[in-house]
């Protein structure tokens, strides 16, 4: 490449383009989790309420893996729904408390 098309900003001793970056400044972003919402919900179940975490982006095998620790842990049952956990009964609080624990930014929709 002529010089005169290489676009240097500054050198000392080796030639670095724009183009190029030096190793270790890549601009990555260390891995932050996303915003996970629990709710609790009550429509079309007969009146039962059903706490619902969405936002979760798991495999749908770490997704199970996540549903059987909470439901052991709160001794009540639950299910995977598309992308969403369903664990049965008003558990929000203790759900926040066990996402929180585990690394996630939990925040509670509703009221």
């Amino acid at each position: 490449m002529p010089e005169e098309k290489s676009k240097l900003v500054y050198s000392t001793d080796k030639l670095i383009s724009r183009k190029e970056r030096p190793a270790g400044s890549r601009g990555e972003r260390p891995f932050v989790p996303a915003k996970v919402i629990v709710r609790l919900d009550r429509k079309r179940r007969g009146g039962k309420s059903v706490t619902v975490i969405e936002g979760l982006q798991l495999p749908a095998k770490d997704r199970e893996a996540l549903l059987k620790e909470l439901k052991t842990g709160l001794g009540t049952g639950g299910t995977v729904k598309d992308t969403s956990l369903e664990i049965q009964g008003d558990h929000c609080d203790a759900l926040i408390a066990a996402l929180t624990k585990s690394g996630y930014r939990p925040k509670r929709s509703g009221g």
